[in-house]
């Protein structure tokens, strides 16, 4: 199939360039190129995240971090009961 394609000048003369060395035509090479970058954008891309740590503190005298989840639920608790009470 045909079709027209603006392609920079200097990657036209890239592609040239590379087709000659490798000793292929230019619509092959164009066609490799093409074909790479399509499987490439087809396969994500692994992703290292990494969170900085910071020093918080001590705990609060009378918190238990072994019921850490009660703490959190208490917490939420009194969020929501704040909101309530403001009209959110």
């Amino acid at each position: 199939m045909r079709t027209t394609v603006d392609i920079d000048d200097s990657l036209l003369q890239r592609l040239r360039d590379d087709a000659h060395r490798l000793g292929i035509p230019f619509r092959t090479m164009l066609h490799r190129v093409l074909h790479r970058g399509l499987e490439a954008a087809a396969e994500p891309e692994e992703v290292t995240y990494r969170t900085p740590s910071v020093k918080l503190g001590q705990v609060r005298e009378g918190v238990n971090l072994v019921k850490a989840l009660h703490l959190s639920a208490a917490l939420e608790d009194d969020e929501r009961a704040r909101k309530l009470l403001d009209g959110r």
